[in-house]
This record gives structure tokens, sequence and C-alpha cells, in this order.
């Protein structure tokens, strides 16, 4: 048991849910937006410090500090502009006992610069909304729309973010769809990310991927590595190997080590 974990109030229709391997706890709720296997690829694929200032942006429930907090003892800020989720996020935070690690902000990405200062992190996270404002059909739950579409902010507005937030020499993780690369790229370089590690996920060995991670370099030089493809599910439909050690192995073995250039 987690000897640092306090007592907070839940709200009608909010639950616990156990955070995989770890001692940890979060609250969700099925009237917002729950986080999913994005999210865990994405806070096990970033390349993190093991001390200074990490931030992830589109944060929602805090699921990916959470995380983090696992395998880093760097300061750790999630914003978010949602006020329920960003609130549900803070609760999450004092219920494990991370308050002295994680601090939870209700903010507006595009805008955060103004607040925090350019260039402060050493690393920032982002897994932000998929689809563009005007395609398919929007969830009738506000909130859930606003997760999975461009409603508060655009891709581009995200990638600018995500630049003016990173030191020079520091790391951008995202995930993504894969439809929408060429566009990631090129907002990107526009804006002196240099991206150096993508990483496919496909649902089976026969799929086409249906996720990409992306790792940038603020100011790097060009050169990108295409790891190999993550595959999600085996032939018998249960996890591959590599996705059950991500689920379900241990810390150490699961924690990426901070690389140089």
């Amino acid at each position: 048991m987690n000897p640092n974990k306090n007592r907070v109030d839940l709200l009608p229709n909010e639950r616990l849910d156990d955070l995989l391997t770890h001692d940890y706890q979060i609250i969700q709720s099925p009237e917002v937006f729950s986080f999913s296997m994005d999210a865990v690829l994405l806070a096990r694929f970033a390349s993190v410090p093991r001390r200074g200032r990490i931030l992830d942006l589109c944060t929602g429930n805090g699921v990916i500090p959470l995380l983090l907090a696992t395998r880093t003892q760097a300061a750790i800020e999630g914003v978010e502009i949602q006020p329920r989720l960003a609130d549900m996020a803070d609760r999450s935070v004092r219920l494990n006992g991370l308050e002295g690690q994680i601090s939870i902000i209700e903010h507006d990405l595009r805008f955060f610069h103004l607040k925090s200062g350019y260039g402060k992190y050493d690393a920032v996270t982002v897994n932000p909304p998929y689809m563009p404002p005007n395609s398919g059909d929007k969830n009738e739950n506000e909130h859930v729309a606003i997760a999975r579409h461009e409603i508060y902010c655009t891709l581009e507005d995200v990638i600018t973010a995500c630049s003016r937030l990173v030191r020079t020499g520091g790391r951008v993780s995202l995930v993504h769809r894969p439809s929408r690369l060429v566009e990631i790229i090129e907002y990107m370089r526009q804006v002196r990310l240099e991206p150096k590690r993508i990483r496919f996920v496909h649902p089976n060995s026969e799929g086409e991927a249906n996720m990409v991670l992306i790792e940038a370099i603020r100011d790097g030089k060009p050169e990108v590595r295409l790891l190999p493809p993550l595959i999600v599910y085996n032939e018998n439909r249960q996890y591959h190997d590599e996705l059950m050690q991500i689920y379900y192995g241990s810390t150490h073995a699961a924690q990426v080590e901070e690389k140089g250039e």
C-alpha cells in the first residue's frame, strides 16, 4: 500500500480506478473522457529527465503525470483547459500523495507560455485531440467532444505551444493518428522541433497502424529513427509480450533511460 495516500471526496458518478502495476489510483467518470491506451503508451515512450521540469499538455484527468511520476523525480506540471477534468486530476494527485511532485494547472495551452515563460521545460508530453473540428460526428457529451476534436486548440496550436515551452535541446513527445503524420512533421519543423524517434502502433500484425508516437528535440539536427512497430494483439487476441510488459511489468523494466542526441 502507498503510505502517502490521502482521502479525497468523490463527486457523483465518479469512481477510483487502479493504475496498472503501480500503487496509484485515478479518479474517473463515465460522464467525461477516460484515459485509454494511447496515454499509457505515450507515458512509456517519452524520454524524460531524472530531474528538472516536465510539462504535460492536454492532461485530462492527469493520467500521464501520474504515470511519469513512477519514472522520474522531476517536477511535473499538467495543463488542462476543462475545469472539471483539471479538478479530477488535482484530486487524483492529492489522493496519491504526489502534491510535492505534480501540479495541475487549469489553463489554455495556447497562452500558457505567457504564464510560465518561454523554454522553461526539459520535456513536454501531449496527447492532443485527434480530429479536426468539423470532421466526423461530435459526441454529444461536451467533455468527450473537446477531448476528441480540435475545439479549443488545433494541431498547429499544440505543436507551437510545445516549441514555446520546451528548452533548446529539450524533448517533445506526442501521440496521434498516423493519417496526420505529415502535418505533424511539417508543423514541428516550422517551429524548430526536429523529429528524432517515430514508432507506429498496430492493432495486430496484419493491421494498419492506428497510432503513432513521435519524439522531437528543440533545435535538434535532422536525423530520425523509425523504431520497430509496436503490435498490440497477437493471433489469439491477447496482448503481445511488450504490451503485457508495459501494462503489467515492473517499473524498472519499463523505464526509458534519458539518451543524448
